[in-house]
Parts: C-alpha cells; structure tokens; sequence
C-alpha cells in the first residue's frame, strides 16, 4: 500500500476560484497536478494547499478527475476571522488576522484523498485547540508580556491549517492518518511567532502519542504532511522535527528523489532547497520502498511537475 503527502499549492486568491477553474477543465497547474498524482499512483494521498469550500464541490470534483473514490476534507483554520488584531500590526480584517493565515475562510486547506474507505465518523479533529493550552507552548512574547495581546492568545488556535487524525480502513484492518500543515517559521519579527507556533504545531503530534492530548492512535498510523522545517537547513525551531524523526514509535526512512531528501523548491540562495514534506510511518509497518518524485532535469516528467507545484510529492510503500 503506498502512502504519500503533497503539497499542491493549488490555493487560488478568491472563493470559488478553484472550483471555476476545475469546472473549465483548461487551468495548466491543475492538469499538471493530477498528471502528478496520476504519476504517483498513491493509495491514501495527503493533501494541503486545496481551497475548501462548504459543499465539498471542489474536492468531489478533484477526486473524480483524479479517479479517487473517497476524500475527506475540513474546514481549516486558514482564513478563519477572528475580530483581533493576531499579528500586531495594530490593523483588522487582514490575512493574518485569521486563525491561520488566510485571504478568505479555506483558502490553502487540507484534504485526504483515498482508494479504502474512510471512517469518517471517527476522525479526531484537534484544529480547535487553544495554542496556550498546548503542554510546554512557546507562546511570543515581547518585553515580557503576551504577543499581540493576552486577547490574542486567549483566542488563537495552534493549528494554522489543522490537525487530524482520520482513519482508513485498510486490507488487513484500520490505520491512521495523522496529517497537518505547519505554519512557515518566517515572516514574523523577533517575537519569532510563526517559529514558535510551527514548532508546537510539529510538537502536538508527539503530545498526541505520548496520549497528554486527544487520543492517540491504538494500532498502526502515518503522519503525512506539510511540516514546513527541514532538521538541518532554512529557519525554524529545529528541535521539533528532530524530535519528532527520533521518535521511537516512527520511522524515517528518508525518500529521496533528484535533490536527496529535500521535498521543496524554493528561491536559491535562501531558502534553497529544503526537506519540508513528510511520511512518517509508525513502527508496525514494514517498509517496503520510498521516494521524493522529483524527476532528473532531464526526465520528461520535470516540467510537469515543476509546473505543479514548489513542493514534491512523497511516497512510502507499506506492508503489515
């Protein structure tokens, strides 16, 4: 059974953009996405940068052309009004004013692709917990006191995009997915913000299985998504994703494609290339292959998916 995570970076500026887009069947991004997916032939695919919509239309729709029989997908935290000012700046109503950074309510939100069936009445949705009410948060500060205010924290959430744990029911029985999509730990000031929340956010998982939050998973889980920190290189807290590899209950087995284990393209010098997408197996698994699909420069595969998106698609192939 094979596993993977990918960030399609198909969010769109306005609501119902992505839904018009699909529906005219001619946006080259999106063609270049599922001609990725198509590609990667994953059984269970973990989603993020997929505008949400109420209805579900745009995910039905994605599903069908990408030959899925079921998804899943909640409404994220991205563009999620608050009525505070989140981010200091001393203004309301703005993108980081939401609860995850957001033009409109879904925008860049999460969804779960797959070929087995989903429990969908047992995913654990921990999207609503408080940051402050995470065990060791590392909440901003400046001179001391709570930033943007003691409001602000009251009110914000840890997850920018959510947390949950959906279950699959397999060949051989039920497994998890514990799949997320970390804020940047950039563009913030010296309160480290965005550093601090991303951390907690990549920390949750390891509260969520030492079982000091939500419920931890009872069998065999895989966290799949977007961790936005490489343990080595660009920004960022890196304790937390070294721990989180370290951790007993995981394997890491590193995929690897063109550019090793890095799984995003950015701007070089900085960031560069950096390994940000992740597919974390828990020990009952056996793995059987891996990769990052990130095609040599001259595979005729490249283009397209470098046209899909900066990031690229991980896999993990898994038996019992």
């Amino acid at each position: 059974m094979r596993v993977a995570t990918y960030n399609t970076e198909l969010q769109r500026d306005g609501p119902g953009l992505f839904l018009r887009d699909l529906a005219r069947g001619e946006d080259e991004q999106i063609t270049a996405v599922l001609e990725v997916i198509a590609t990667a032939d994953a059984d269970v695919l973990a989603l993020q940068g997929i505008d949400y919509d109420l209805t579900g239309e745009a995910l039905t729709r994605l599903a069908e052309l990408a030959g899925y029989p079921h998804a899943f997908a909640l409404r994220p935290n991205t563009g999620m009004p608050t009525g505070l000012d989140m981010d200091g700046d001393g203004l309301l109503g703005g993108p980081r004013d939401a609860q995850g950074y957001g033009r409109f309510s879904g925008q860049g939100g999460m969804a779960i692709l797959s070929r087995l069936p989903i429990d969908t009445a047992n995913v654990q949705d921990l999207s609503a917990l408080l940051w402050q009410d995470i065990p060791d948060a590392l909440l901003p500060t400046v001179n001391g006191a709570p930033f943007p205010s003691a409001e602000a924290q009251a009110a914000q959430r840890l997850s920018t995009t959510g947390h949950w744990i959906v279950p699959i029911i397999g060949p051989a029985g039920r497994f998890d997915v514990l799949t997320f999509h970390a804020s940047p730990p950039v563009f913030d000031g010296p309160e480290d913000r965005n550093g601090k929340r991303n951390h907690d956010e990549i920390m949750l998982w390891l509260h969520v299985l030492d079982e000091t939050v939500g419920m931890a998973p009872q069998g065999a889980f895989v966290i799949a998504g977007d961790a936005n920190l490489d343990p080595v290189d660009g920004s960022g807290i890196k304790s937390a994703i070294t721990n989180l590899l370290a951790s007993p209950m995981l394997q890491d087995v590193a995929p690897q494609g063109a550019s090793g284990t890095d799984t995003a393209d950015w701007d070089d010098p900085v960031p560069g290339n950096l390994r940000v997408d992740y597919v974390l197996p828990s020990t009952h698994w056996q793995v059987i292959d891996s990769g990052v699909l990130w095609p040599e420069p001259d595979d005729p595969l490249a283009n397209t998916v470098a046209a899909a998106s900066r990031h690229h698609l991980v896999w993990v192939d898994l038996s019992y």
